[in-house]
């Protein structure tokens, strides 16, 4: 009896020594953005075939719950993966719309979250707990402030703002101030709101005070459809956007061969892989999805090493306090976006780079190291 008794206390032991890991995903698999979603979920479930289990031999399950772009949805979602799930750790929500929503729920919670794509300031704002896996709008509204004057030598701009979006006016605030401060003269401001469908007011209004750039730090839906409008209204100018349009399927499947020459700051191009990671993660993704890698899968799969890092670092993984701290320990860790280094800001040190898109591709032009 005595025999039996210890097999079944070590048995409990081995079964809770080796329990999964959970990492909530709070994505949107459906709505409006699913496009997003499906390829930052593809990026993180390839990390997670990489790298199934921490050191100490416990495999991380990952729990996706769909938010579907949705800021309640979101909340929601969040509540659901700390409550009923108990997560660890969770990566989202996706954009900075919803990881503002996200940030209070963590920091009341202690849960450490890292948001792949989010590059509003505000998300990390003062928490502990949120970070994020990508640059934020300051640096990348001055990278495309930088290229429009340098390399696209634009001494005029015209700026569309999605009234709707935080990102969106994160990033045309800060182009706007590092434009005007090098010499470059806003002619004009133009609104819309996510969902828009007809954008032939303002395009005439582009036409008519003729900018050498239109800087549109939009999403792909609304972008595909401006500039096809903007092709069927003999429009041919230059336009820049952020990494908001790198949802190329979306782009191309809408607006056609218009979308080609469309320039964008982005946080990834497979052409400039800069880690042995990065062409690891590249060969694996080629042969797993027979697709070039889009940054949200990239930075996807960032997201989930810079857990997986921070949980290796504890004693006890599933001590959400020590991940949280060493998340922001975070120095030099190879990533597929490049070496990662997080600081006690939640937001990493990294570099930009810009596409162009040719034939329904994106071309590699430049990095931008900040």
């Amino acid at each position: 009896m005595k025999k039996l008794l210890t097999l079944g206390i070590s048995t409990i032991l081995a079964t809770s020594l080796f329990a999964d890991v959970k990492i909530g995903v709070i994505m949107p698999l459906t709505g409006a953005i699913a496009g997003y979603g499906q390829m930052t979920k593809k990026g993180i479930d390839l990390a997670n075939e990489m790298k199934p289990a921490l050191k100490n031999g416990e495999k991380v399950e990952l729990v996706y719950i769909d938010n579907a772009g949705d800021k309640a949805q979101t909340a929601n979602a969040v509540n659901r993966a700390i409550d009923k799930e108990k997560v660890v750790a969770i990566i989202g929500a996706l954009t900075s719309g919803n990881s503002l929503v996200v940030a209070p729920i963590v920091k009341k919670a202690h849960i450490p979250t890292v948001a792949p794509v989010a590059t509003n300031p505000r998300v990390t704002r003062a928490n502990p707990y949120m970070n994020r896996a990508c640059f934020i709008d300051p640096f990348q509204g001055k990278v495309a402030a930088k290229f429009a004057l340098n390399n696209l030598h634009a001494k005029t701009a015209v700026v569309v703002i999605d009234k709707s979006q935080p990102y969106s006016a994160g990033l045309a605030k800060e182009f706007m101030k590092a434009y005007t401060k090098k010499g470059g003269k806003i002619l004009k401001k133009v609104f819309i709101t996510s969902g828009d469908k007809d954008f032939k007011a303002i395009l005439s209004t582009i036409k008519s005070v003729n900018p050498d750039v239109v800087y549109a730090p939009i999403y792909a839906p609304e972008m595909a459809l401006m500039l096809k409008q903007a092709k069927m209204l003999g429009i041919k100018k230059q336009f820049l956007a952020g990494d908001g349009v790198s949802d190329l399927k979306t782009l191309v499947s809408v607006a056609k061969e218009a979308v080609n020459g469309l320039m964008y700051s982005d946080h990834f191009n497979e052409a400039a892989a800069p880690t042995k990671l990065s062409k690891e993660f590249v060969a694996k993704y080629h042969k797993k999805y027979n697709e070039a890698v889009p940054s949200f899968a990239a930075n996807g799969a960032d997201s989930y090493f810079i857990i997986v890092n921070a949980m290796n670092k504890c004693s006890n993984p599933k001590d959400k306090e020590c991940v949280a701290k060493n998340i922001t320990k975070t120095r030099k860790l190879e990533g597929v976006t490049g070496y990662i280094t997080i600081p006690a800001s939640g937001n990493p040190v990294k570099s930009a780079v810009i596409n162009k898109v040719e034939n329904g591709k994106a071309k590699y032009e430049a990095t931008v190291n900040p």
